[in-house]
């Protein structure tokens, strides 16, 4: 069976809306952070790989079968196609040994800004 490692930063994060797409397949779970821009697309966040700031996730580490569930959330078709998100490898900000999958934009579309970086802190200010 592969292990694949997986950075999430927004509704795939446990305990946040969409975690249950994924639940199923972890294998292990740690906290993590990426350097980029985090964007706010209202039900769920974006990630640009553009700047320092840093970005706090989670590294979800699932089966095949896991990151073949968080493609279809993602609207990942593969490389080449159209996709809503791309996948594209990366590591992490404070421990580079440790790397893997992540799903970005290659731009923040006009969305705002989610400043610190945590979707889950800015979710819990909006409220």
């Amino acid at each position: 069976m592969a292990v694949i490692q997986v950075f999430v930063y927004g509704t795939l994060l446990e305990g946040e809306a969409n975690h249950t797409v994924a639940a199923p397949y972890v294998l292990q779970l740690e906290a993590g952070c990426v350097r980029g821009t985090l964007y706010d697309y209202g039900a769920y966040p974006a990630l640009v790989l553009k700047g320092d700031s840093i970005v706090e996730g989670e590294w979800l580490q699932v089966t095949e079968e896991g990151l073949l569930q968080m493609d279809l959330l993602e609207d990942y078709n593969g490389p080449g196609q159209h996709n809503d998100y791309e996948r594209v490898w990366i590591c992490d900000a404070l421990r580079p040994e440790k790397e893997g999958w992540v799903y970005v934009w290659d731009d923040g579309r006009g969305c705002p800004l989610i400043p610190g970086g945590s979707w889950r802190t800015h979710r819990q200010k909006a409220k």
